[in-house]
């Protein structure tokens, strides 16, 4: 391909479609040098790495009219005026990771896809949670503070086609609460996933029950759940499935919320939740909510276990009573 050259072509608009490019016929009279550039060269640096026409032209010595007049003639739809998303490119080849897979999980259940095609955000009462967010999915968007009635939250709000798109393809939708179902996860990285739909709809609940201490000093139990709430009970109905075929945890879920309105909750009990937790949290650094990671963080080590039988239920191997004390 010939590339045409002109001296005044920087007189004209830096940046997207210029209308007022004189014509080559024009330019040869004008006394304008030509150029060889290869059509497969400015299909890649225009398309593929996304650069101006203004970078085109500085980084192949031409005239930026030149290089927008070599784009239409090769048959490249040239982009209006005005930057492009910036992580659009990266984010078209997005792949599944465990930081991808826990974003897939707290956009599951926290997050919200616009019905507006490309706009993505994310709001949340933790301010490291929307970081972490940031993080995994290398986005440069900033983070704002709203008010509501339930005090300051945090919110991150981005465009970006490319990821929108793949969201879509996973199987999330625009106003999904309660029509959202299967996605398409794939099991070695499920427990990612499993992790940002905790940390962004489920919780980590530890109690002491006493309940019974009036009757037995000695019936002190600690509890503790892993639990999901969603208002789709077919989302939960396929997480609970995948669980089970990948760690081998029954769980329950239960109906609760209003009856024409209902939410659901899937709940494991303290010796499978001891199982999910040291799953999920299969090693130190990997992206979490800071509180619910303290909570769960005394559980990925056993403490011991009971010298002899102790009254109540069994105790899932852990030491929950003082070894001094006389039983």
């Amino acid at each position: 391909m010939l590339c045409l050259a002109s001296p005044s072509a920087d007189m004209y608009e830096k940046s997207g479609v210029d209308e007022r490019v004189p014509p080559a016929d024009a330019l040869e009279h004008m006394g304008a040098t030509r150029i060889s550039i290869d059509p497969s060269l400015l299909k890649r640096l225009y398309l593929d790495e996304s650069l101006s026409i203004v970078a085109i032209a500085a980084r192949l010595g031409c005239a930026d009219n030149t290089i927008l007049r070599r784009l239409r003639s090769t048959g490249v739809q040239v982009r209006p005026r005005g930057p492009i998303a910036r992580r659009r490119a990266e984010s078209i080849g997005i792949d599944w990771s465990p930081a991808t897979a826990y974003a897939v999980g707290l956009m599951a259940t926290d997050g919200n896809l616009s019905g507006r095609k490309g706009h993505l955000s994310l709001i949340s009462k933790d301010a490291d949670q929307v970081e972490t967010l940031r993080r995994c999915l290398h986005l440069e968007a900033p983070i704002s503070q709203i008010r509501t009635t339930t005090g300051v939250h945090h919110k991150v709000q981005w465009c970006d086609r490319g990821l929108y798109d793949w969201f879509l393809g996973v199987g999330l939708t625009p106003a999904k609460s309660r029509t959202i179902g299967p996605l398409a996860v794939p099991d070695s990285v499920f427990a990612d996933f499993f992790r940002g739909c905790i940390d962004g709809d489920g919780s980590v609940l530890v109690y002491i029950d006493r309940y019974h201490v009036p009757g037995c000093s000695n019936f002190v139990y600690e509890r503790l759940y892993v639990s999901l709430v969603s208002a789709s009970l077919q989302f939960l109905d396929w997480i609970r499935a995948s669980v089970n075929r990948i760690v081998g945890t029954v769980g329950a879920i239960h109906r609760g919320g209003p009856r024409d309105r209902p939410l659901w909750t899937l709940r494991y009990a303290k010796a499978e939740s001891i199982r999910l937790i040291g799953w999920m949290y299969y090693s130190p650094d990997v992206p979490a909510l800071g509180r619910k990671r303290d909570r769960a963080t005394r559980f990925l080590v056993p403490l011991g276990y009971a010298s002899r039988r102790s009254a109540g239920r069994p105790r899932v191997g852990w030491l929950y009573t003082d070894p001094t004390r006389e039983m």
